[in-house]
């Protein structure tokens, strides 16, 4: 049986010190399958393993347990498109055309998928993997820019930004439910469908190849829609707990419990033991709907800490260490460049992202909870997020180097400096205290936004 890979766990290699005793490597000729589960606006800390207390868990906490977490894992921007534009590229989100959300009304949509991105699931496809697309797609409504015209084979899911209802899977009065193409009148929660037709594509998957399977939930973005027997169940357990979180906990308690079901299948098909998981999140919660960033700024639609630094482990048995941690910051742009390695595929030469499996191969072992190791040099991670209500589409960015952060909140606000490291709440503006710092993030957002000012980003079709 081929090994699954799942994203995140290189990351989670790279940074480990090495022990006397290494993991054994998985052999090359052995290619991985890759399972990468993305929900949609889960909050830092909003899980049991995080230390959230009025909510269960244990599927999620799972992976926490028996893989390795991410302290620092980010997403690219703080909203859904530009978030699963750079996950899917490898690329910054302003890089391959979108910036803000795209919408099913053409004059709201703030990012057009660049014709000539070349997303993970193609480059896999070229080395052999069956592609599969479960879930939330949100990178377009016609062609060129649907799953199948992308990479996927097979899409089972949803195409527009959000349901006004996870039971009619409507938006607008439009149904963007798809089986491929073919629009379909499927029954029942969404959450519950897409759990069940990934369970089917691992039951029915092609034995012959390596598969790359992305199910990313629409959950729990707003509606916050939890089937009335659970928000029942939960209200028993936590009576006191206020009406709009109590309906949000009970929403992401069913999530969990539909990534088990994922999780049971993989163990039922004999492939538990030699898969790598990858659980994230696209972006931070959206604390207007009762979501939480475990004390972090800001939340979704902003580039505070709580907006684009997200929740995340991998579990690979064998690979990485159960009970492992890793700080130093990483970002969703790495996944593409290690899966293609991993895949034994060429480089991705436009990819923003770093592979992590030289460090993997050379520093991952076996037993207890590893410290993470300094990079030389700081690495640059950047952020960008347009739409309507920053002055009618401006885009706002920011900047992580090392420990210091540059933040431009609003087109027409100063730009904000933090230290992380001793202020990872980000309370205390020092952008006056420290002007020659101020400038040097500040001139690499304006290169970075320089080298991207050519990437159409506004909708033509």
């Amino acid at each position: 049986m081929r090994g699954v890979v799942l994203v995140g766990l290189l990351f989670a290699a790279s940074v480990l010190e090495a022990q006397e005793t290494p993991a054994p490597a998985t052999p090359r000729a052995q290619r991985p399958n890759v399972l990468v589960i993305l929900v949609d606006d889960l909050g830092w800390g909003e899980l049991g393993a995080l230390g959230r207390e009025d909510l269960e868990t244990p599927s999620i906490d799972g992976l926490y347990d028996e893989g390795t977490r991410f302290g620092s894992y980010y997403t690219t921007s703080c909203a859904c498109s530009p978030a699963r534009a750079s996950l899917l590229s490898g690329r910054y989100p302003d890089r391959v055309g979108v910036q803000g959300g795209i919408r099913t009304k053409r004059k709201q949509s703030w990012g057009d998928l660049a014709d000539d991105a070349v997303l993970l699931p193609a480059r896999l496809r070229e080395a052999g993997y069956q592609t599969a697309m479960v879930g939330k797609w949100h990178l377009g409504l016609r062609e060129p820019d649907l799953p199948n015209a992308r990479g996927f084979e097979s899409f089972r899911g949803f195409l527009g930004d959000m349901m006004d209802d996870y039971y009619t899977h409507e938006r607008q009065g439009r149904n963007f439910m798809r089986d491929d193409g073919e629009e379909v009148e499927a029954k029942g929660h969404a959450t519950e469908l897409f759990t069940d037709w990934a369970c089917e594509f691992l039951r029915d998957r092609d034995e012959e190849r390596p598969f790359f399977l992305y199910l990313a939930y629409n959950a729990p973005h707003v509606p916050i829609q939890p089937p009335a027997d659970r928000l029942a169940a939960y209200r028993e357990r936590h009576p006191d707990v206020a009406p709009q979180r109590a309906a949000l906990c009970a929403m992401v308690e069913h999530l969990d419990e539909s990534i088990g079901r994922v999780l049971a299948t993989l163990e039922a098909e004999g492939l538990a033991r030699d898969t790598l998981v990858l659980f994230a999140s696209d972006n931070g919660a959206d604390v207007r709907a009762g979501g939480r960033n475990g004390g972090l700024r800001g939340g979704k639609a902003t580039l505070y800490e709580g907006g684009v630094r997200v929740p995340a482990a991998v579990r690979w048995p064998g690979r990485a260490s159960a009970g492992g941690r890793v700080d130093r910051p990483v970002a969703s742009i790495d996944v593409l460049p290690t899966l293609l390695e991993l895949a034994g595929a060429e480089p991705d030469a436009a990819s923003d992202g770093v592979s992590w499996v030289p460090l993997l191969d050379a520093q991952l072992a076996a037993g207890t909870e590893r410290a993470t190791e300094e990079a030389s040099e700081p690495r640059s991670l950047f952020f960008v997020y347009r739409a309507a209500h920053l002055d009618g589409g401006k885009a706002i960015r920011a900047v992580r180097r090392g420990d210091w952060k540059l933040v431009q909140v609003h087109p027409a606000r100063p730009l904000e400096l933090y230290d992380l490291a001793r202020d990872p709440a980000e309370a205390n503006d020092l952008a006056r205290q420290e002007p020659k710092r101020l400038a040097e993030l500040r001139a690499a957002i304006e290169e970075h936004a320089r080298a991207s000012r050519d990437v159409p980003w506004r909708a033509r079709r």
